[in-house]
């Protein structure tokens, strides 16, 4: 495939991306009451939950959020937890990941993996799931 460097991008924004879950709101409480996220969108049409969520107030991003779409099937259920094989599900940016990094053991959250180098700090936490995700401070923040 040859590259594009001459034409305009087809996309203009990412908006959501699919986070298996096994129940929404086991999984909304996580992501809003201990992460901080706010609900973008949460609609029921044909049955079905459009539950959106993303980074509140003026730093967020309003078209970027999370879909968390409840397993419907015994592949997507094995899935849940491990849909990106260990790796990194996301990686949330803080002005100060030594005080994320408590707010997130003060509930319960599992931290491993600080590290300092010269691009900042950061470190990996795990979702209601087991997801892996990172918090990142740069340098110069």
């Amino acid at each position: 495939m040859a590259p594009s460097h001459d034409r305009e991008p087809p996309f203009t924004a990412l908006g959501r991306t699919v986070v298996l879950v096994a129940d929404a709101e086991a999984a909304l409480a996580f992501y809003r009451d201990v992460l901080g996220f706010a609900v973008l969108h949460d609609r029921t049409a044909d049955g079905y939950r459009y539950l959106h969520i993303g980074l509140p107030g003026p730093t967020g991003q309003p078209a970027v959020g999370l879909w968390l779409m409840p397993a419907a099937t015994a592949r997507e259920r094995d899935l849940i937890g491990r849909q990106c094989g260990g790796r990194p599900l996301l990686v949330l940016y803080t002005d100060d990941v030594r005080r994320t990094g408590t707010h997130l053991r003060a509930r319960g959250v599992r931290v491993w993996n600080e590290r300092v180098g010269d691009a900042g700090r950061s470190l990996h936490f795990a979702d209601l799931y087991g997801n892996v995700i990172v918090a990142a401070q740069l340098t110069g923040s």
